[in-house]
């Protein structure tokens, strides 16, 4: 049996094991096509451009699912069309980035064979909540005023 090490082995990682799951599944994912780059467009703005030259609209398909931006892209080969030369090749892919919390994408375009998804990171306010702490200790004879002895009604 082996044991693997992890960064989120550490006992002060409680509920990080979905991080490393979607580590492990990038990691089988990718394999450089087709290349990409990743911008800051604004403070709270970024822009993923993906180079997909060759693919319209209708061969992409942008997704998002559990924090996991996925980027498929499917083109169909014309049977009438004979070449002599294939240099080109008409290829498929799956390209996927996983999002921090608060990522919103704010929509996708293709241009000039460049497929720009905007997204726009939302700051949540910081909230601070006191946690109230209850206990089960016994009260003090002292304290406890249901057990007050009124001794001047006593008779000798």
């Amino acid at each position: 049996m082996t044991t693997r090490l992890s960064v989120f082995d550490s006992p002060m990682f409680l509920g990080f094991d979905h991080f490393e799951q979607t580590i492990d599944r990038l990691k089988k994912s990718s394999d450089g096509y087709p290349p990409y780059n990743i911008e800051q467009t604004g403070d709270h703005d970024l822009r993923i451009t993906l180079a997909v030259a060759g693919f319209t609209m209708d061969d992409l398909d942008v997704e998002i699912e559990n924090n996991q931006l996925t980027v498929r892209g499917k083109q169909t080969d014309e049977k009438d069309r004979v070449f002599l030369h294939r240099g080109i090749a008409a290829r498929q892919f799956q390209r996927s980035f996983v999002l921090a919390e608060g990522i919103e994408i704010k929509g996708a375009s293709l241009d000039s064979g460049l497929l720009h998804i905007d997204m726009e990171q939302i700051i949540p306010e910081s909230q601070i909540q006191k946690i109230k702490i209850t206990g089960k200790s016994k009260p003090s004879k002292s304290t406890d005023l249901n057990h007050i002895i009124d001794v001047s009604d006593q008779k000798k």
